[in-house]
C-alpha cells in the first residue's frame, strides 16, 4: 500500500474516532437534554424524525452539490465545520428561551444533522478510492472498534457531568454540547489531512438518482436499500423513546441509564473488528442475515423485565446485533456500486435509511398515546409493535438480498477452523481408532516400542 494511502487511512481512523467522541457526547443526552427542557412523548417523536428527514431530503442534491466542488474533500470538510458550529446554538438558544426551549432545539440539532450528512455520499465515494477491496471489512472493523471505544468513553463521560451536575443540569447540558463542536473541529483536521485521488480528475457519477429509483426493487444494490430502509423504519418505532421509558417510566437516575446504554457500546466496539475479518472471509450477506435474525429479539426482551443487569445484558446484545448489521450493509453498498454510481448509491442509502428513522419516529410517537399498556407501561407495547413490523421486514425479503461475491467459507466452518474444533474432532477420532488396540497391547511384555506407541495414543489428545 502506497505511503500517501496509508497516511490518508490513519487520518480517516483520526477523524473517525473524534466524530464518534462527538456521537458520545451527543446521540444518547439529545432526548434527556429534551426530556429537561419539559418535552412531551409526541415532541421526542419529533427531536428524532425532523432531523432524519433533513438527512433525506439533503441526499437529494448531495451528490450535484460534492461535483460541483472543487474536490470530495473539500466540500464534506465545508460540511463538518458547518456542523460543528451548530452545536453551540444547539444548546444556548433553548436554554435562553426556554418557553419554545424544545423546539429551537429541534430546529438547531436538525440543522447540524442535515450540514453533517450532507458530506456523507462525497466522504463514502473518498473512502472507497482510499481502501482496497481485499481489506475493506477488516479496515472498517477496526475503523468500528477505535470508534466505538471513543463512543463509549466519551457517554460515560457525559453521564458522569450529568450525574456530578445534577444541581446545574444546563450546566453540564452546556459543556457536552461545547464538547460536541470541539470534537467536530477535531474531526476536520484530520478529515483535512486526508488525499482525494479524485482531486485533480474529479469523477462524476454516469448514473442519475431516478435510475436508482427506479432499481429498488430489481437491483441488487436496490433490493439492499429497500431491505435497510424498511428495517431502519420498524426499528425506529420504538428506538427513540427506549430513553423515555427508563427516565421517566422505570426513574433511572443519569448514571444508571448511562451504564445500560453503554452496554450495547461496549459489545458493539468489542465485536465491529470481530465481524469485519468475518465479512471478509464468510461474505457480508452471511452476517447481514445472522444478525438480522435477532434484530426483533432485542425490543421483545425488553417486556420481561426492567432488572438493571438483564437490561445490560439485553443491551450487550444489541450491540453485537448492530454492529454486525451495520457494517455488512456499508460493505455491501461498496460491493454493489462502481465508480459510476456509488456516490448517488450512497446518497440514496443514507437518505432511505433517515426517511426510514424519520416515519417510524413519528409513527411511534402517535401509537404511543393510543396504544394499551402492558404490565402497566405504555413504552412496552410499542416495543410489541416494533418487534412485530422487524420480524415482517426480514420475513418478506431478506431471501432477495444475493452475495455478490464467490465465498467458499461459512460462518460455521469459520467457527470451527477458529476454535480449532477440526483438530480436536481430528485427535478423538485418531484415539478411538486406538481404543480397541489398548488391551491387547497390555496382554504382551512391555517393551520400549509398546511404551512410545502407549505414549503416541496419549500425546494424540
Amino acid at each position: 500500500m502506497k505511503t500517501i494511502t496509508r497516511q490518508s487511512l490513519d487520518n480517516s481512523i483520526k477523524d473517525g474516532a473524534a466524530y464518534s467522541a462527538m456521537l458520545g457526547l451527543t446521540q444518547d443526552y439529545v432526548t434527556p437534554f429534551a426530556l429537561a427542557l419539559k418535552a412531551s412523548v409526541p415532541q421526542i417523536g419529533i427531536l428524532s424524525a425532523l432531523p432524519n428527514l433533513s438527512i433525506a431530503f439533503s441526499q437529494l442534491f448531495a451528490p450535484f452539490l460534492s461535483e460541483k466542488a472543487k474536490s470530495r474533500k473539500g466540500f464534506v470538510l465545508k460540511a463538518v465545520l458547518l456542523q460543528a458550529v451548530c452545536f453551540i446554538p444547539a444548546f444556548i438558544l433553548p436554554v435562553l428561551f426556554s418557553d419554545y426551549g424544545v423546539w429551537w432545539l429541534i430546529l438547531w440539532y436538525t440543522l447540524g444533522t442535515m450540514f453533517g450528512s450532507l458530506g456523507n455520499p462525497a466522504w463514502s465515494s473518498l473512502m472507497a478510492d482510499l481502501v482496497p477491496g481485499p481489506i475493506r471489512g477488516r479496515f472498517f472493523g477496526y475503523r468500528g472498534m477505535i470508534a466505538g471505544i471513543m463512543t463509549l468513553a466519551f457517554s460515560l463521560l457525559s453521564g458522569l457531568l450529568l450525574q456530578i451536575s445534577a444541581d446545574t443540569l444546563f450546566l453540564g447540558f452546556g459543556l457536552i454540547f461545547f464538547g460536541a463542536s470541539l470534537a467536530r473541529f477535531i474531526s476536520s483536521f484530520f478529515l483535512n489531512k486526508m488525499e482525494d485521488p479524485q482531486a485533480k480528475t474529479p469523477v462524476k457519477d454516469n448514473v442519475s438518482m431516478k435510475t436508482l429509483l427506479k432499481g429498488l426493487n430489481t437491483t441488487p444494490m436496490g433490493k439492499f436499500i429497500s431491505y435497510s430502509a424498511l428495517i431502519n423504519f420498524s426499528t425506529y418505532i420504538a428506538a427513540p423513546f427506549f430513553a423515555v421509558y427508563m427516565l421517566r417510566e422505570l426513574g433511572f437516575d443519569y448514571l444508571t441509564y448511562i451504564i445500560v446504554i453503554s452496554s450495547a457500546s461496549i459489545a458493539n466496539f468489542v465485536f465491529m473488528k470481530v465481524w469485519g475479518r468475518v465479512c471478509d472471509i464468510c461474505g457480508t450477506v452471511k452476517i447481514l442475515k445472522l444478525c438480522s435474525i435477532f434484530v426483533p429479539i432485542v425490543p421483545l426482551l425488553w417486556m420481561f423485565s426492567h432488572n438493571t443487569y438483564y437490561l445490560i445484558g439485553v443491551q450487550a446484545l444489541s450491540g453485537i446485533v448492530w454492529s454486525g448489521f451495520l457494517l455488512s450493509g456499508t460493505n455491501y453498498i461498496f460491493e454493489s456500486s462502481n465508480r459510476r454510481n456509488r456516490m448517488r448509491g450512497f446518497a440514496l442509502y443514507t437518505g432511505g435509511n433517515s426517511l426510514g428513522i424519520a416515519l417510524g419516529s413519528l409513527a411511534g410517537g402517535l401509537l404511543v398515546s393510543i396504544l394499551p399498556q402492558i404490565n402497566g407501561y405504555h413504552m412496552l407495547s410499542l416495543f410489541l409493535v416494533s418487534v412485530i413490523a422487524r420480524a415482517a421486514v426480514i420475513g418478506l425479503l431478506i431471501n432477495g438480498i444475493k452475495e455478490l461475491k464467490p465465498v467458499n467459507t461459512s460462518i460455521y466452518q469459520l467457527f470451527i477452523s477458529r476454535c480449532k474444533l477440526d483438530v480436536l474432532a481430528l485427535r478423538l477420532k485418531a484415539v478411538f481408532q486406538a481404543i480397541p488396540q489398548l488391551p491387547r497391547l497390555f496382554r504382551q511384555p512391555l517393551r520400549s516400542g509398546m511404551v512410545i506407541r502407549i505414549f503416541q495414543l496419549i500425546i494424540r489428545f
